[in-house]
């Protein structure tokens, strides 16, 4: 259980260190669904 917590842990620094901050996660985030709503709005 301690294992699967550390490497949960070790992912989300990893991700919040690629954005910087919790406003770029958003903004990621943000970004990710609007090339989905695009891709399918397009597929429509």
């Amino acid at each position: 259980m301690r294992r699967y917590l550390a490497i949960a842990l070790a992912l989300f620094t990893v991700t919040l260190a690629a954005c910087n901050t919790v406003a770029g996660f958003g903004q990621d985030l943000s970004k990710g669904g609007n090339a989905i709503t695009n891709s399918a709005e397009k597929a429509k």
